[in-house]
């Protein structure tokens, strides 16, 4: 490869998704490296002042401040847009970092947000706590209505925001039909898809303006750091989302980025094998707890609608064990090989309770409303052999009864 051939988005956007995900952003310097450089560095230097004063002019390409540009942090920028098949890319230091820069950056006082019901517990806080104390309505209904999205439109209506599938109750939103709603009343539509990844789900070719990730999961996915990134547009990223991003500062580190770049690289291999391991472990569990919710097995209730969307359903899925909390948490103590981890994403496989854990924040009568019960379970399929994983569970679930 060239050293500007990752950059050349004309021949990078032809390339399959394991390519891109290798390839595609690669920046080399002179000196020829095959991995990407890190830059650490916060500042940069100028010629002359003519030149410091046409880079912020934005006259004269170039780098002015690691807050605004960094090169480790473009390439994996522009890795992520290619990947994800639009125009731009913003990356953040964390994945609530992007949801929230992803919304603010468009949101004033006075407009309203509809939001799916089923999101991650600080998603929901959000929407429900932080948007409002700017003066933000917002409308929560279950996303996999889509009367309840139109009934919910007001002429206030600016964002349309959920995730599919949802954090942790695995439900599944119409990606065509809601972005199609939205773009025939002028509304953007932010989609959140840390679950699918851009290899498995690609919410831009269903129509969605934004796509907001937590990069710390799948696609680091080995558990060593927090990243964000938002992808739309580039008039949404340039002009929308950049003034906020510049002036509030949610910048990722280069290091992180680094570090992400090279978990983008096996990011093919990791979700498709782990999907394997969780079609497995699920089927496993399917016959002994008292319900799974995993859309890549025909007993979801919306398994042929996550199936026309996604290429596969991803390693993560929730159980119910039957009982309460008691239970639940019997499961976990007794796992001698799976951690009790909050995270997901991981290379590892992790479970966690999410009543207690990741969506603790969340007013009871709100978990209930979607789902999230004191005998759900969360679980994230690691690469480990999924008869390790089934012998584990298996002697888990024997030491509660099951």
């Amino acid at each position: 490869m060239k050293r500007d051939t990752g950059r050349n988005r004309d021949i990078s956007k032809n390339w399959r998704s394991a390519t891109q995900a290798v390839r595609s952003g690669t920046m080399r310097t002179e000196f020829g490296e095959t991995s990407e450089a890190l830059f650490l560095t916060s500042g940069y230097t100028y010629d002359c002042a003519e030149d410091a004063a046409a880079r912020f002019a934005g006259e004269q390409d170039g780098m002015t401040y690691s807050r605004l540009q960094n090169p480790t942090v473009q390439m994996l920028e522009e890795r992520i847009a290619v990947m994800e098949g639009s125009e731009a890319c913003r990356a953040t230091a964390s994945g609530m970092a992007a949801m929230t820069a992803a919304l603010l950056c468009q949101l004033e006082a006075g407009d309203h947000v509809v939001a799916s019901r089923a999101l991650f517990g600080s998603c929901r806080w959000l929407t429900d706590t932080l948007l409002p104390k700017f003066g933000i309505e917002t409308t929560v209904v279950d996303g996999r209505e889509i009367e309840l999205w139109e009934q919910a439109i007001t002429p206030k209506t600016k964002v349309f925001f959920f995730e599919t599938p949802a954090n942790p109750t695995m439900d599944v939103i119409d990606l065509r039909a809601v972005c199609d709603l939205a773009k025939s009343k002028g509304i953007t539509t932010v989609v959140d898809n840390a679950f699918a990844t851009n290899v498995l789900q690609r919410p831009i070719e269903f129509g969605a303006d934004v796509v907001a990730y937590s990069a710390t999961k799948m696609m680091d996915g080995q558990g060593r750091v927090l990243a964000g990134a938002v992808c739309g547009t580039e008039e949404f990223i340039e002009e929308t989302l950049l003034a906020f991003t510049r002036n509030t500062g949610p910048t990722l580190s280069a290091f992180n980025a680094w570090v992400v770049l090279k978990g983008l690289e096996t990011l093919d291999l990791r979700i498709r094998r782990q999907t394997l391991n969780a079609l497995e472990v699920g089927k496993f569990l399917e016959q002994r707890v008292a319900k799974i919710m995993y859309p890549g097995l025909p007993s979801h209730p919306q398994h042929n609608l996550a199936m026309s969307q996604m290429e596969a359903a991803g390693p993560i899925f929730s159980l119910y064990v039957g009982g309460g909390r008691k239970e639940a948490h019997g499961l976990l103590n007794g796992l001698k090989l799976i951690d009790i981890s909050n995270n997901i994403g991981d290379s590892r496989s992790l479970m966690c309770h999410p009543a207690s854990t990741t969506h603790y924040g969340l007013a009871e009568e709100a978990r209930l409303e979607v789902g999230i019960t004191e005998d759900m379970l969360r679980i994230n399929v690691g690469l480990e052999d999924p008869t390790d994983l089934i012998d584990d569970l298996d002697q888990a679930l024997s030491s509660i009864g099951l």
